[in-house]
């Protein structure tokens, strides 16, 4: 007799988002999609059968927030990186991706570079993939309606202070960065030309207009450049304190007013406020809904920014940007997020290995550290393990790390049916966390996270936006 199901999982606690409950039911797959939740269903019915034994079943996580590609060849980083967020329950990666220094190394138009990340990336993911672009020269601008139709890319991203602060620190030639010419400016007029482009094709294309949006990268250049001065010229702080002092709060919060402003001028009405890491960006991401309150904001936060802080046995290895901060900061991150102020958790993974993150010749030396570290292997792992400690919820743990994103960036068949097993609670050894990446370097030293994952079950995709590649290879 012809099985059912290809694969019934029994004696799940199954968490889904926009419930108030934790069910005992058992999950049938076929085809690689979900097909049934339900209690007692016949093993018999199934070709295999996998026994729970009352592990949570989380819907796959949509890590919305990283970066493939960035320190090493995309071909290779997709196979890597993409090991460690399926080993970690993330079944979904969006990855950012520019122009530029890193990445390909190359400028120019995207439709000269998006056919090279495509090639690169195909077949080499383990979990389903796409990108959100950030326009960086002039011309990306006009490209814009091509990359939402043609590859089904409507997310678009702003590094506010690129045009004069570099990626790990203070730069004298961004243009050059960049790789963009002596006539383009990166600056706030750009970000507004970039917003009436994405205004224009809410406009034009109605039926995508809910998943087109602008996501910014919200911290001021000239704010930066001044105040990483004084803090080289005193010489009174080190490590992560002087990393944090350098890029100080207020930075992140005027950049957000500001970002929020251009917004409401341009009638730009879908925004993320990307990676806030302080009580002043929360505050001033809240103050920015009821001024405006017919823009949707979205505010994310990241695993890292609520698990470590600047007194971390981590240290240098933890240079991010935004920067880590001072305890106060990570545990207004966490108000907020229990708040329900904060729409999604991300990990802003960034492989940074320990040859290429410091300096040889002085590898305590913050300023010459790169900026970025992995993290999506533990995202679940670490909101499960530091929120069930808070109060947080199962289900709403779902809603930030599945449901919320798949909802924003147009993966309406993610976020509620793709599931993850995980213990509850059970604090494993370094062993049985190890992460599947390529980095050597752990900045979760002294935040080993509980709770790791077990098996992450399979699902066909399907994306109404045809966003591109969207599929697990």
């Amino acid at each position: 007799m012809e099985k059912l199901f290809d694969l019934v999982i029994k004696n799940a606690r199954v968490v889904r988002p926009n419930k108030t409950s934790v069910d005992c039911l058992d999950i049938a797959v076929k085809d690689e999609k979900i097909s049934r939740l339900a209690p007692d269903i016949q093993a018999e019915q199934a070709k295999q059968v996998f026994d729970a034994k009352n592990l949570l079943a989380f819907p796959g996580c949509v890590d919305a927030h990283m970066h493939i590609g960035i320190y090493a060849p995309l071909g290779q980083d997709a196979v890597s990186e993409s090991k460690a967020a399926a080993i970690g329950g993330v079944t979904s990666s969006l990855n950012y991706i520019r122009t530029g220094h890193y990445y390909l190394n190359r400028g120019g138009p995207y439709r000269d570079f998006m056919p090279a990340v495509l090639k690169q990336s195909e077949g080499r993911f383990w979990v389903d993939y796409g990108y959100h672009i950030a326009p960086i020269e002039a011309g990306h601008i006009d490209e814009m309606e091509h990359l939402a139709l043609d590859y089904g890319i409507p997310s678009f991203k702003i590094f506010m202070f690129y045009g004069g602060y570099g990626l790990h620190g203070r730069s004298a030639n961004q243009n050059e960065f960049l790789m963009i010419g002596p006539e383009d400016r990166y600056d706030i007029a750009h970000f507004e030309f970039i917003m009436r482009s994405a205004q224009r094709l809410m406009t034009k294309y109605p039926k995508l207009a809910a998943y087109i949006s602008v996501s910014l990268h919200c911290e001021l250049a000239e704010i930066l450049n001044a105040y990483t001065k004084i803090v080289e010229r005193e010489g009174k702080l080190t490590g992560l304190h002087a990393y944090s002092a350098a890029r100080p709060p207020h930075s992140e919060g005027l950049a957000i007013w500001i970002a929020s402003y251009l917004a409401n001028e341009t009638s730009c009405l879908n925004i993320n406020l990307l990676h806030l890491s302080s009580r002043k960006a929360v505050d001033a991401a809240w103050i920015m809904q009821q001024v405006f309150p017919h823009i949707a904001f979205r505010r994310e936060v990241t695993v890292g920014h609520l698990l470590l802080d600047t007194d971390c046995k981590c240290a240098i290895r933890a240079k991010v940007n935004p920067p880590i901060r001072p305890r106060e900061d990570v545990e207004a991150l966490w108000q907020a997020v229990l708040d329900r102020k904060i729409d999604w958790i991300v990990s802003d993974h960034a492989c940074c290995s320990a040859e290429q993150k410091w300096s040889n010749d002085d590898p305590t030396n913050i300023w010459l550290a790169k900026a970025g570290f992995g993290g999506t292997e533990y995202l679940l792992s670490g909101v499960l393990s530091e929120g069930s400690k808070r109060g947080m919820s199962y289900n709403h743990m779902a809603e930030l790390l599945s449901w919320k994103p798949a909802q924003r960036f147009g993966l309406l068949n993610k976020g509620d049916g793709l599931f993850t097993l995980r213990r509850a609670g059970a604090h494993g050894s370094r062993e049985e966390h190890l992460p599947a990446g390529r980095s050597d370097l752990s900045w979760r030293e002294g935040h080993w996270a509980s709770a790791g994952s077990i098996l992450t079950t399979a699902e066909a995709s399907f994306d109404p936006l045809n966003r591109v590649n969207i599929r697990r290879n």
